[in-house]
């Protein structure tokens, strides 16, 4: 029962004997109490000369260096506050401060930090799409972290589930779904880091990554199909292009090899040309000494050169062409020209030589 609780109609009095032998004044005896409390610290300190003003100094000494001493692990800084103002920031490893209420610390995890959600949202041709996505961060300014805003955990999700809803509501389901995905993360990063700079957070992005991107359980078997055929055209593609890299050096090569061949057929072409040239130069000449000898001689070897490989007899000595199909290189006593070819001059021809 509390010492000043009702009940038997009298004043229960904590420094006195309540039990109810002898009546006692109602009102408190300071004298006594100032007695009881001298007494107690005499048992506390000790009743010894200078024993209460040691005792209390040496409590104070060892509060002061117990509460003094802070030590800051290696991803953290201690942010320092003097009568709740801000006064200085600590680094890791073993710091002195004021005792409390001097001086209080904070400390603040400054290493890479990450956080994980999702949007369930309409994108800009009216589908619905489910993202998960993860962000990680680090504290780049610990003062601006501790007092920029109220809850910078709380506004950093708030503000990353603004970003992707507004990158991923401008887009089409194909280009979310797509190999695009990587200029989307690009764009929803700088927003929301734009965002946490103009709430002055103190945070810096170091990854926004959207992990899993898919439409509702209610649509899935339909995009399923839509994405394995977009994976067997970008596969084809691939095929395409790795054919191509293989087919076009190839080609490359051929038509090398078929223009030093138009390049060599031109040089012998040339050549040729002119050694026909330079022999019409000289036949010309001999024409000119001796024209009659010369035609004869060329017809000819004109006729050598055109019935060369037909094994004929031409007989021009009886003013007429004969034409005769000999069966053997020895008969009509003749002697075998080029090729099984015999011609025989006419008699003009004969005397002439």
């Amino acid at each position: 029962m509390a010492w000043n609780e009702p009940g038997s109609g009298k004043q229960r009095d904590p420094w006195k004997d309540n039990s109810g032998s002898g009546g006692g004044n109602p009102l408190p005896d300071f004298d006594a109490l100032l007695r009881r409390a001298k007494d107690f610290f005499n048992r506390v300190f000790g009743s010894g000369a200078g024993g209460p003003g040691i005792a209390v100094i040496g409590v104070l000494i060892a509060w002061f260096a117990i509460d003094s001493v802070v030590r800051v692990d290696a991803r953290e800084t201690g942010v320092v506050l003097r009568f709740g103002q801000f006064s200085r920031l600590l680094m890791p490893g073993i710091n002195f401060k004021f005792p409390r209420p001097i001086e209080s610390v904070s400390k603040v995890n400054i290493g890479v930090q990450q956080t994980t959600d999702q949007v369930r949202m309409l994108t800009r041709d009216e589908n619905i799409v489910l993202v998960d996505f993860n962000v990680q961060y680090e504290v780049s300014n610990p003062q601006v972290f501790s007092f920029g805003v109220r809850d910078p955990d709380q506004t950093l999700g708030q503000a990353a589930e603004s970003a992707v809803r507004s990158v991923i509501g401008n887009s089409d389901m194909d280009t979310i779904l797509s190999g695009q995905r990587a200029e989307l993360m690009v764009k929803a990063k700088e927003l929301l880091q734009t965002t946490l700079d103009q709430y002055n957070t103190g945070l810096t992005l170091t990854e926004l990554n959207f992990q899993n991107v898919r439409p509702p359980q209610e649509v899935k078997d339909a995009f399923d199909d839509a994405s394995r055929a977009l994976q067997d055209k970008q596969k084809i593609e691939e095929e395409a292009k790795a054919y191509a890299s293989k087919v076009v050096p190839e080609a490359r090569g051929d038509a090398a090899g078929v223009r030093a061949e138009a390049e060599g057929f031109k040089s012998e072409r040339i050549a040729r040309a002119d050694g026909d040239a330079q022999r019409f130069n000289l036949v010309e000449a001999q024409y000119r000494a001796a024209p009659d000898v010369t035609r004869k001689r060329l017809y000819i070897e004109t006729m050598q050169q055109v019935i060369g490989n037909t094994p004929k007899v031409i007989d021009l000595s009886s003013g007429k062409n004969v034409l005769s199909m000999p069966l053997g290189t020895a008969e009509h006593g003749a002697s075998p020209g080029v090729a099984g070819v015999t011609v025989v001059a006419p008699d003009s021809a004969r005397g002439e030589h």
